[in-house]
């Protein structure tokens, strides 16, 4: 617990898939995929990576005139990349964007983070490819953050840092014996003759035991009674549908004699 740090100071695939950087096995295929893979950063990129910051959940008409306005307020920018995709050309929706002076970075990692750009809340971080060991993109299962949607979340980034992990105290289970010698060594005036405590035990079970009797006769009794008004009310409901046949067919006879004796006028 001495060491434990929010934000994780190497990339560990198997802690970052962690709420508090403690599982011992991956929850997820992502996990596995980013603890097999072997990323090396892209060496064409260029620039000095601890004055560079990682700017994402950009609006996909977001341009770099519009970031250098937004991020020039907080120092003099060196270089502004926003990644396209290379056969369309369109924005991806993140873009790195590099200072002249350490004050500016700190100033901007501290106040544009959750600003909003093109009505799109952005996410501001310092690059992580080429200054976090172990790192692994996001691509490959690794990175940072996510979506609970996803169930790939990942932490020990500014987004989601780590939670403390909860210490419970081991507690000693004194129904084996595990206290203290005081309270196992009982005086002989203190303690009750087992024989003793048998016997009223005996006698209150059998004091329960005719109230129990009466209980379940009761219960019987009562089932009893509930099957014999069920069968009443069954015998009533299908004497009433014979009657009610009964009177139909008396209906119709009427009715049938009736028609014979009018064809006869």
């Amino acid at each position: 617990m001495a060491d434990w740090a929010p934000i994780a100071k190497e990339y560990d695939p198997l802690k970052a898939g962690s709420i508090d950087g403690t599982d011992e096995e991956p929850h997820d295929r992502a996990i596995w995929r980013a603890m097999l893979a072997r990323y090396v950063p892209n060496k064409g990129v260029t620039g000095d990576p601890h004055l560079t910051l990682f700017v994402a959940r950009l609006n996909l008409q977001t341009t770099e005139e519009k970031l250098k306005e937004v991020f020039s307020r907080y120092g003099d920018i060196r270089k502004i990349r926003l990644v396209r995709d290379l056969v369309t050309g369109f924005s991806k929706g993140y873009a790195f964007i590099e200072y002249k002076e350490e004050r500016a970075l700190l100033k901007a990692h501290r106040d544009a983070n959750r600003l909003v750009i093109d009505q799109h809340e952005i996410f501001v971080d310092f690059e992580l490819e080429r200054t976090l060991k172990g790192w692994i993109p996001r691509r490959l299962g690794g990175g940072f953050g996510g979506k609970k949607e996803s169930g790939q979340l990942r932490f020990g980034g500014r987004d989601r840092p780590f939670r403390k992990p909860i210490n419970l105290p081991n507690v000693k289970n004194d129904f084996y014996g595990e206290g203290s010698s005081e309270k196992r060594n009982w005086s002989r005036e203190g303690t009750r003759d087992w024989r003793t405590r048998d016997r009223d035990h005996e006698r209150s079970r059998d004091k329960r035991w005719p109230e129990r009797e009466r209980s379940w006769a009761w219960g019987d009794s009562e089932r009893e009674r509930d099957s014999k008004e069920e069968r009443s009310r069954g015998r009533e409901r299908k004497d009433r549908d014979r009657k009610d046949r009964d009177r139909d067919r008396s209906r119709d006879r009427d009715t049938k004699k009736q028609r014979d004796d009018d064809k006869h006028r």
